[in-house]
């Protein structure tokens, strides 16, 4: 069974509520047998109110924290004023809430920031810890933010290192589709010079036909115009050599050698078009490999895969679909570098890519390419 997103977000939220609203209600039990109900309502008030913030924190990050650090300095201070009959303020019950805090800040917020919330931290427990030197109020809450600046940073190098990573592969694949389109750019030029040669000799010996071979010049001139404004802005990496670009055909073959391996697929696609731009043949390869890659890695239970290329006027359509039972490890993927390496290519040819469970079962990726629509005669 596949747990749907806002319930995987909500059973850790729920877990945390849990654990907070033991923690107000073993310290109010405590100091309410020790110093009266009255003295435990602030604490549990402040410890409440701390909690509800740490479980919102990712509305604003930044302003839960500070509104978390003002109630927590409330609870410390005023214990401290002459005549205040109240238990030590930084108790265990603020302890885990404030540590969430902390945590989610380390965590997200820009250095600055994230530094401030965690030595405004570090400044409330030494308040406390002046008042009552020696206190186990003061170890638990030391505890929990060391354990609190400890995750942040660890959870904080965690996504610095995806983002990286994610980049990486964002990098890669807009250097791959620079080097296929600077071939095919060099490809139409190359046919250009040889058409304008031939446009010569025919000028000399038949003149009447030089309008032919204009019109492939010109013909071919367009195609490398359009390439070359699809390669703008991408960078080409000159010590590696240029991938060839896969045809419509090679498809078959890809899917053969995946038949091999996995389940059996079934390939569905437009009979005699040749009217692809290059860049798109091989962007409609590289998602249908990547899919049927992901489909062995995650959904080795799969007893058949269907792919369908679709041809319109002004497009091509690429889905690709299993009907793996559902797994609850494979939502994850829908994160994975090899996808991101596909919406990057599939969106750096202004087209779209989405891929996600089937109702029932299944999983199905589908792409979206542009081409231009080709003027009759």
């Amino acid at each position: 069974m596949i747990v749907p997103a806002r319930w995987a977000r909500a059973v850790p939220a729920l877990g945390l509520g849990v654990t907070f609203l033991a923690a107000i209600a073993v310290q109010a039990l405590a100091v309410a047998q020790t110093w009266g109900v009255a003295p435990s309502i602030p604490g549990a008030l402040a410890a409440t109110l701390v909690s509800a913030l740490a479980l919102n924190r990712r509305r604003n990050r930044t302003w839960t924290a500070v509104a978390g650090l003002a109630v927590t300095a409330s609870a410390v201070l005023v214990p401290l004023l002459p005549g205040t009959r109240l238990p030590a303020g930084l108790g265990p019950s603020l302890a885990p809430a404030l540590a969430v805090l902390t945590a989610s800040a380390v965590r997200t917020l820009p250095v600055a920031r994230a530094g401030a919330v965690a030595g405004g931290g570090l400044v409330l427990i030494a308040a406390q810890s002046a008042a009552r030197p020696a206190s186990a109020v003061v170890a638990i809450a030391a505890a929990a933010w060391l354990a609190a600046l400890g995750a942040g940073l660890s959870l904080r190098m965690l996504d610095d290192r995806a983002r990286a990573t994610a980049e990486q592969v964002r990098r890669a694949e807009r250097l791959e589709l620079a080097r296929e389109l600077h071939d095919i750019v060099a490809h139409h030029i190359t046919g250009m010079l040889i058409q304008s040669q031939a446009a010569r000799i025919v000028a000399r010996r038949d003149p009447e036909n030089v309008s032919r071979s204009l019109a492939g010049i010109e013909a071919a001139g367009s195609e490398a115009m359009a390439a070359m404004r699809r390669v703008v802005g991408l960078l080409r990496d000159t010590d590696d050599a240029a991938p060839a670009s896969p045809g419509p055909e090679e498809l078959s073959a890809l899917v053969e050698r995946f038949s091999r391996q996995g389940p059996d697929v079934r390939l569905n696609m437009p009979d005699h078009d040749t009217g692809w731009p290059p860049e798109v043949t091989s962007t409609v390869h590289r998602v249908v490999q990547e899919s049927l890659t992901n489909i062995l890695r995650h959904a080795r239970h799969a007893r058949s895969v269907e792919v369908t290329v679709g041809r319109a006027p002004d497009r091509v359509t690429v889905e690709v679909t299993d009907d793996a039972p559902p797994n609850p490890a494979r939502p994850q993927h829908r994160g994975g570098y090899g996808l991101i390496g596909m919406r990057e290519r599939v969106e750096t040819l202004g087209g779209s890519l989405s891929a996600g469970p089937r109702p029932g079962a299944g999983w199905s990726v589908r792409a979206a390419l542009p081409v231009p629509i080709r003027e009759p005669g």
